[in-house]
């Protein structure tokens, strides 16, 4: 989850376990925040339609911005965000009332504003835009590794970039599939609890997709969604992940509102 969502001191507790612990830290889609860098734990940075830490005044995709930030030793991966498994489809809004001087030096937004996350990207609108923006992301990261993340809806939707994959000869270094059992406080509870595949359907749906365009070798697959124990990682990993994103587990141990009921 992203800064703002997330207080510093429980950013800074997260990056110290990810440091501790021998693995990486996705920031949620909220920007780099000095808090996420003091510790030195591996950073996967994650990018939404607000580009938050890499965006123009007037909310545009900047790719000197994101090239600064990118370039950074501690991030290791770049990661586009379609959309969350809590939220599919659905954009997001910080009230201005929350936008202190810190988030807006961060995001890039002034301070009085709301610091809107639209539904859908600006920067691309077709599933050959979004390859070739996802290999602009690798070029100016230096050719680290970029991918992007989403819960799947309507199969033919993935499909669609698969067969852009295809036509453009781009393809991601990782795919995060994420499950319709992702939960978030800021999500309407309608989209929590009726949008989206669930990890294991979706997880399933594109690995065999990848098959059928014979780039499953050369894609690795993340999935996330309600992954809290080790059987949880035991059985995603079965089901033919390259590695699993757990957050529940760790919010529940910094104590988030959910682990006090």
């Amino acid at each position: 989850m992203s800064f703002g969502s997330l207080s510093a001191n429980a950013i800074r507790a997260l990056n110290q376990g990810a440091k501790r612990g021998g693995f990486a830290h996705d920031m949620g889609k909220g920007g780099l925040s000095p808090y996420h860098r003091e510790a030195g734990g591996d950073l996967i940075w994650e990018i939404g339609s607000g580009y938050d830490s890499a965006r123009n005044p007037d909310g545009s995709f900047s790719p000197e911005r994101f090239a600064e930030v990118a370039t950074l030793d501690q991030v290791k991966m770049v990661e586009l965000k379609l959309s969350q498994g809590a939220k599919p489809g659905h954009g997001g809004v910080l009230p201005a009332a929350k936008v202190s001087a810190g988030i807006a030096a961060m995001c890039g937004v002034p301070m009085g504003q709301d610091c809107v996350s639209p539904p859908a990207h600006t920067a691309f609108s077709t599933p050959v835009e979004m390859m070739r923006f996802n290999a602009e992301m690798r070029r100016l990261s230096g050719s680290k590794p970029a991918g992007f993340k989403l819960c799947i809806g309507h199969p033919w939707e993935f499909l669609a970039i698969c067969k852009a994959m295809i036509e453009t000869g781009i393809a991601p270094d990782f795919i995060v599939i994420d499950g319709a059992e992702g939960g978030t406080g800021a999500a309407p509870l309608e989209f929590m609890d009726h949008v989206g595949m669930p990890l294991r359907q979706g997880l399933s749906f594109a690995h065999n997709a990848l098959i059928g365009i014979g780039l499953r070798n050369q894609i690795r697959l993340g999935a996330s969604g309600k992954i809290t124990s080790a059987f949880d990682m035991a059985r995603t990993l079965a089901l033919r992940a390259d590695w699993c994103n757990a957050a529940r587990g760790f919010m529940f141990s910094i104590g988030c509102i959910q682990s006090l009921s």
